[in-house]
């Protein structure tokens, strides 16, 4: 792996394991991707785009060894997609003993203005796709194997989530579906946990609102910064590795203590006199 990145966790730590990144071409899911890597596991992401991970994989396979990363195009929304990739991960690798539900997507509109299609298509997308994968994945590998780590990415939506509302209604309803199958699993060995970056996270995804948009929500962070996609990925680590062991069926809020704070407690910037 690239020598600039750097890791808190103890090398070797995923050693042997196998992990599967949806979304893993961009943002989180290639951070948390390269994380795993870089601790040992063999990693199988996919995206819808071929030229994007494809690209992914050629830079996650630079030090690890392209027998490590394994890439495919899956439309997380189409059932079959899913088995058809999931078939050639375990051709691949015989086993999978993570599983990240990262691959997601959406669009801001208000409610009112919301197409039929559009709010279906988020839904498919955000909350149908990542039932699909996580029944897939659980059912041909981890079940069999008593043993597995789910970790769903989710949003920050504890509050609302205005002009959102289609992938706040997904999103919420993977945070139930997480707390659910931890009950469901836990006689397999499976943990089933989500984290829900807020919306002050800086990647792809969030650039795409604008540079005032970020600063206004850099203001409203009590820690007075955006947080970073790595950050997102270590969290993610922590809960697909042995040391959260007794964790299962937990959201951990990524997001700089935003939804604590609302705009009635003044917090002075970095360096100012009041």
């Amino acid at each position: 792996m690239n020598s600039s990145h750097s890791t808190v966790f103890a090398p070797g730590l995923f050693n042997g394991r196998v992990a599967v990144v949806t979304g893993g071409g961009s943002g989180i899911g290639f951070a948390t991707a390269r994380d795993l890597l870089s601790l040992g596991a063999s990693v199988a992401i996919c995206g819808r785009k071929p030229d994007k991970i494809e690209a992914a994989a050629k830079l996650l396979s630079e030090g690890a060894g392209a027998d490590r990363v394994f890439y495919g195009t899956c439309d997380i929304r189409d059932v079959d997609q899913v088995s058809a990739f999931v078939t050639k991960v375990l051709e691949k690798f015989g086993r999978v003993d993570v599983l990240v539900n990262n691959a997601g997507g959406q669009f801001p509109s208000p409610a009112e203005a919301m197409a039929p299609k559009g709010w279906e298509a988020v839904i498919r997308n955000n909350l149908n796709g990542t039932f699909f994968m996580t029944r897939e994945v659980a059912t041909r590998a981890m079940i069999p194997a008593r043993r597995g780590r789910i970790v769903n990415v989710t949003a920050m939506v504890s509050r609302g989530f205005p002009g959102m509302s289609h992938t706040g209604a997904a999103r919420a309803g993977v945070e139930n579906l997480t707390k659910s199958l931890a009950v469901e699993w836990a006689g397999y060995g499976i943990r089933v946990n989500a984290v829900a970056p807020g919306n002050n996270i800086r990647t792809s995804g969030t650039d795409q609102y604008g540079a005032e948009l970020l600063e206004m929500t850099r203001k409203a962070t009590p820690l007075k910064r955006l947080g970073t996609a790595d950050e997102v990925a270590h969290v993610i680590v922590f809960l697909a590795s042995d040391a959260a062991d007794f964790v299962t069926g937990s959201v951990w809020g990524i997001d700089g203590g935003q939804p604590l704070w609302g705009d009635i407690w003044p917090i002075p910037e970095p360096g100012s006199s009041s």
